[in-house]
């Protein structure tokens, strides 16, 4: 039985696959046009598994395709001599798998050439080749390049230099066509910020999964075992992870394989919310590599958090360095109005939890004295929560800290109450047994969460006051978003960080749904500062 993949090359004949037949057709016709094919993608998006397989699809189609696929991974640190002699030993070793792979034996000249020849340097490149193209006839040469981005600083511009004469030489015919593949963009790793070496190449887009293809997935699935996942289930799956290829599967491997939900039974929400607490929860390589980027650079921190506050919006500069970097790393896009964009709710959930301080020193005046049960006493005797309740008393507590919010440890003050509010409710949350998730992609100051429990969404909506235009304008944003859930009730919390705050309470029908609104000051300045 297939399983769902989450650890290096996915296989057709191990692992359920997205088919991308669409993609896979525009890569093979750029290929028989004899394209230099760039890809660069952040890890985990299934960049290496698309190009393998497009390219075994073209050589079964056309065998006169010569398909030769290295990866410079284990390549970073070498000297230029070490470099050269392994790209050989890995073409050579490319070329004797291709010949086994046919039945087929390589002519005598062609064995003689790979025994007596080296590879010293970016010309000699150039020249294998120039012959290896002689010596294969009509065969035509495919180089794939994986984890580009492993080949030594030193060394960039002069390879890139080398392919480049080839595909404007009248002379040279082989390769025939090469694909590029790594996380960096060329532009990246172009260290001396020259005129890159490499303005022939074209870019090849590999989108996330869309909701249809989320559905292929699980459905190849439920056709082989018989289980079935629930259609909010999978638009759910497809809406948290952002149709990002890792955490799809990984979400669908926690639901199959580690919940242990009996096969007969239909895979509804509440496992949902359970594999996706887990997700969260985890350790794995995907989110690890997310946090560890945008740590890389304290300005990061700055950026996201502007995405996330401003209603105005950052613009999407791509030669902007700090916008360059965290689209390459999948955290940022370009939203449909020119501006950044958050769009993956888990990786959102996650820069949060990496900017705000796991412990902020003011848990315990969460409650008033006469508060006995904590957070379980905003659930009523049916196990329903009490949100305005909820409210209320965050509210309260905003008042009762007073000036210790500018004690919170290295939060800039601007998002301290955004980042206190999230700790709340995510510890309620944990509580009374539900999850706090992301529910929209983030930009423009707007910020939606959403917390499942007992099969109910209780949906909070948060920003920070820019002007009652905006605050009004917030309301029906909202509204708008709650009639898309079904839901008929939600909360919009606004942080007011001016010296002279107006505190508002508000109840009221908005387009149909009802909305209670919050505007609550954050105090800027301790009182001995005045």
């Amino acid at each position: 039985m297939r399983t769902f993949g989450t650890r290096g090359t996915v296989r057709p004949d191990q692992h359920y696959v997205v088919a991308r037949t669409a993609e896979v057709k525009d890569f093979i016709n750029r290929i028989k046009e004899g394209q230099y094919i760039v890809l660069f993608a952040p890890r985990q998006t299934g960049k290496t598994t698309f190009f393998r397989w497009a390219l075994a699809t073209l050589t079964a189609e056309d065998p006169t395709y010569f398909p030769i696929q290295i990866d410079f991974q284990i390549q970073r640190n070498t000297s230029a001599a070490t470099f050269y002699a392994r790209l050989y030993q890995m073409i050579r070793w490319q070329i004797q798998f291709v010949f086994q792979e046919r039945s087929e034996v390589p002519s005598t000249a062609l064995t003689q050439f790979l025994e007596r020849t080296q590879l010293t340097d970016a010309f000699s490149i150039v020249t294998f080749f120039e012959e290896l193209g002689n010596l294969l006839g009509d065969q035509r040469v495919v180089l794939l390049i994986d984890e580009f981005d492993g080949i030594p600083q030193s060394l960039v511009s002069d390879f890139l230099y080398a392919l480049r004469h080839i595909y404007l030489s009248d002379m040279f015919l082989c390769p025939h066509s090469v694909g590029i593949v790594g996380v960096r963009s060329i532009t990246q790793l172009d260290y001396d910020r020259s005129i890159s070496p490499f303005n022939i190449q074209d870019e090849l887009h590999l989108p996330n999964f869309t909701l249809e293809q989320v559905s292929e997935l699980f459905g190849q699935y439920t056709e082989e075992v018989g289980q079935a996942f629930a259609p909010e289930v999978v638009k759910s799956i497809h809406k948290q992870t952002a149709g990002q290829p890792f955490l799809v599967n990984r979400t669908a491997q926690i639901l199959t394989e580690e919940l242990d939900i009996p096969k007969v039974k239909t895979i509804t929400m509440a496992h949902f919310v359970k594999a996706y607490e887990q997700l969260l929860g985890e350790d794995n390589t995907n989110l690890t590599h997310l946090v560890t980027n945008i740590r890389r650079d304290r300005r990061f921190e700055t950026l996201l958090m502007d995405i996330m506050s401003y209603d105005e919006g950052v613009r999407f500069n791509p030669r902007d360095p700090l916008i360059s970097e965290l689209t390459t790393y999948g955290v940022i896009a370009k939203s449909t109005d020119g501006k950044c964009e958050i769009f993956n709710p888990i990786y959102l959930h996650c820069i949060i939890e990496a900017f705000t301080p796991t412990v902020n020193g003011l848990e315990r005046d969460y409650f008033a004295e006469d508060n006995s049960d904590g957070f379980r006493s905003y659930l009523t005797a049916k196990g329903q929560l009490e949100m305005d309740r909820l409210l209320d008393n965050f509210r309260d507590f905003i008042t009762r800290v007073g000036f210790k919010i500018l004690q919170v440890p290295e939060t800039p003050q601007e998002y301290v109450g955004r980042h206190l509010l999230l700790t709340y409710l995510d510890s309620f949350g944990k509580a009374v047994g539900g999850v706090m998730s992301f529910e929209v992609a983030t930009g423009a100051g707007k910020m939606d969460l959403l917390i499942l429990h007992n099969q109910q969404k209780y949906i909070v909506e948060t920003k920070i006051w820019r002007g009652n235009i905006r605050y009004e304008a917030g309301k029906k944003q909202l509204a708008t978003y709650l009639k898309t859930e079904g839901v008929s009730e939600g909360f919009y919390v606004v942080f007011d960080h001016r010296k002279h705050p107006e505190r508002r309470v508000q109840t009221e029908i908005v387009d149909g749904v009802q909305i209670q609104s919050y505007v609550i000051p954050v105090m800027q300045e301790s009182p001995s500062a005045n």
